[in-house]
């Protein structure tokens, strides 16, 4: 007999069907093969496995000691393939008990997050969400490990491992914030009012968000001030609240320090850049039901 790696492994099916019919055109009739092809195989067979396997009897073909020893084996290895080819299957978020963990930055803390934790109360009350902030360093690693399941947040100007999935999740308006008794502030600025003022600048990992706006300025030759610079949104707020600065950042979560501060939205001026942002996820885990179900919800 052959060893394995000398084995034809295609004939595995082949044999079970001839095994189990023992009868050449039936087993051909059942793998959708020509009687010859089939008993072109049977040859093949006996050759490979040095025994007749099938004997014409006056009954008919009839397996030999050898091949009736061997077919349960057969059936379990070909179970066995099937099994692990079988698609996976699909994520049943109903009765998981999962835990995500997501790092991403505070606008999807405080804007996405609450909505999604009520529909996923309502619909996998099982899944628990963890949250990290973003890391500056040890990102593909850690996504690579499963220390985390996806980054959720990013800027799409944001320079990323190409190594990574990205995915466009979210594209928002930007508005401005002063505090309520900031009069010099109408509810409309003017790109020349704009760079009058002073700012509190909010930046991500590599000062992407501020740098959009500020290359947007400089394409006028235009340049705005800023009295600090943060990488918390809630903490530049608290600035607006307490100065005469404004501050620039997506519309949603400005709407929202309106109804936790003293602070109002300002239009900001014509042409200002929308933030886009994005999801990663690495590409080892880009086929698992449970993140492919995740980054469905979050994309509702």
């Amino acid at each position: 007999m052959k060893s394995l790696r000398q084995f034809d492994l295609n004939l595995l099916l082949l044999l079970e069907a001839l095994l189990t019919e023992c009868h050449v055109s039936r087993a051909a009739e059942r793998m959708f093969l020509s009687q010859s092809a089939m008993s072109h195989a049977l040859n093949r067979l006996r050759q490979q496995l040095d025994d007749p396997l099938l004997v014409r009897t006056g009954n008919g073909l009839k397996p030999t000691p050898r091949a009736e020893a061997i077919l349960p084996d057969i059936r379990q290895a070909i179970g066995i393939i099937e099994r692990s080819l079988k698609p996976l299957e699909p994520f049943d978020h109903a009765d998981s008990r999962h835990c995500f963990t997501i790092a991403c930055t505070d606008y999807f803390e405080a804007v996405t997050l609450p909505p999604l934790m009520q529909r996923l109360q309502q619909i996998a009350p099982g899944i628990r969400i963890e949250i990290e902030m973003i890391s500056e360093s040890g990102t593909t690693t850690r996504l690579e490990t499963r220390e985390i399941d996806l980054i959720v947040g990013l800027d799409s100007h944001q320079p990323v491992d190409p190594l990574l999935i990205s995915r466009r999740w979210q594209q928002e308006p930007l508005a401005c914030l002063a505090a309520i008794q900031n009069k010099q502030v109408k509810d409309a600025v003017s790109v020349i009012e704009y760079c009058q003022l002073k700012h509190v600048l909010f930046t991500d990992l590599a000062g992407v968000s501020s740098n959009q706006i500020d290359h947007w300025l400089e394409s006028q030759q235009l340049k705005r001030r800023d009295i600090a610079r943060t990488v918390n949104y809630m903490a530049g707020a608290r600035i607006v609240a307490a100065t005469d600065a404004i501050m620039t950042l997506p519309r949603e979560m400005a709407r929202l320090f309106t109804e936790m501060l003293p602070v109002r939205l300002i239009d900001p001026p014509k042409g200002v850049p929308q933030i886009e942002m994005i999801t990663l996820h690495h590409p080892l885990y880009s086929n698992d039901p449970g993140l492919q179900w995740l980054l469905q919800q979050l994309h509702q």
